[in-house]
């Protein structure tokens, strides 16, 4: 059973440290996952008030989870407050395998994002992860007497602060910079338009239609037209056959110009390398810093190519309107949904050729830039 147990223990513990450090690299990014849960169970009249709050908050809640994770691995791992530690894995696996099932079986969110960007996993595989997972805290916790401390108490516990004091950084440092691996869409080397196409073996959807009409107070409904007799009420659409793989990977990024033209294939097939500053909102940006603005003054004196892409053109007008021939730069709107992945730190510098993503850095490197 001793051995059981062991082993029982290091694959929760491992996997554990892994999901939270997979996820530590880009923290934001469950952030928003944890968004959608909120405004999906608010919009269902769950608790609204409540589900606002928990919105506005959802990097602390994402910041807290990821160090909850790693902290309960390490410290199974070491056997280190076994009891306390085995009740925050149940109640952990609880909470995951309820948050999973609800995006199987109520088909109101895509995916959970268990593991990140980096390992995509479909609805059907983290709820059965976490089932797996639950069997496994379940057994531990009725054969704790079996788990034994692997290093002095004092070793243990700094061993545990010290794990916990480095997701903490770790995170803290990326949402300064940027992800240290970069999983999402707009990673360097990865050609926007081409992403934006259809992928080569996608299956559409197929629908049936169906069409109401009415004659006398009476609604009835024909496979294709009626007569002339008839006065038409509603076409109706109806599913028969899902299709597959028929989502671009990226499928809703598009750059819009002041006067409402969409401008993505033109500027996304520019010959020669150009910069892309994408400005998400002024709200969370970095206080007492003028990295943008000198940025902007450097590249405009040596006649390089820039936009700037923003959700809120006109604030961001106003707060670089003091630059120097400011008028030399075009301003383009982005959507903030798209902009949340775009640019995980506001802003976000890209260097582009073309549709390809040569480079990108975070706010925190704009005065390194030349």
């Amino acid at each position: 059973m001793k051995i059981l147990v062991t082993i029982a223990r290091v694959f929760t513990g491992v996997l554990f440290i892994f999901s939270g450090l997979v996820k530590a690299i880009d923290p934001k990014g469950l952030a928003y996952k944890m968004q959608e849960f909120f405004e999906a169970w608010s919009n269902a009249g769950f608790l609204p008030s409540l589900m606002h709050f928990f919105d506005a908050h959802a990097l602390a809640f994402s910041i807290i989870m990821i160090t909850v994770e790693v902290f309960v691995g390490v410290a199974l791992l070491l056997g280190w407050q076994k009891k306390i530690s085995i009740w925050i894995l149940l109640l952990l696996m609880l909470l995951f395998t309820f948050l999973t099932s609800y995006v199987l079986f109520s088909g109101k969110i895509r995916a959970c994002g268990c593991f990140g960007d980096c390992i995509p996993l479909t609805p059907i595989q983290t709820f059965t992860k976490d089932i797996v997972l639950l069997v496994l805290v379940l057994f531990l916790l009725f054969n704790q007497k079996y788990i034994t401390p692997i290093l002095k108490p004092i070793v243990s516990t700094f061993l545990v602060l010290l794990a916990t004091a480095m997701v903490l950084f770790l995170q803290w440092y990326v949402l300064k910079n940027l992800p240290l691996v970069d999983c999402l869409p707009y990673k360097p080397g990865n050609n926007i338009l081409e992403l934006r196409k259809m992928p080569e073996n996608a299956v559409q959807d197929k629908f049936e239609y169906s069409f109401v009409y009415e004659k006398d107070g009476v609604k009835k409904e024909f496979k294709s037209s009626a007569d002339s007799s008839w006065k038409f009420v509603e076409r109706k659409q109806t599913l028969v056959q899902k299709g597959s793989n028929n989502v671009p990977i990226i499928n809703d990024f598009s750059l819009t110009t002041e006067s409402g033209n969409d401008s993505t294939e033109a500027i996304l097939s520019t010959a020669n390398d150009y910069y892309l500053m994408y400005i998400k909102d002024l709200e969370g940006y970095p206080k007492n810093w003028n990295g943008d603005a000198n940025f902007i003054a450097k590249t405009i004196a040596t006649n390089k190519k820039l936009y700037i892409v923003t959700s809120q053109v006109d604030k961001v007008k106003e707060h670089l309107k003091n630059i120097k021939d400011i008028q030399a730069i075009q301003f383009l709107s982005c959507d903030a949904t798209v902009m949340k992945t775009v640019a995980r730190v506001n802003p976000t510098l890209y260097l582009m050729h073309g549709a390809v993503v040569k480079q990108k850095w975070s706010w925190a490197s704009f005065n390194t830039l030349q």
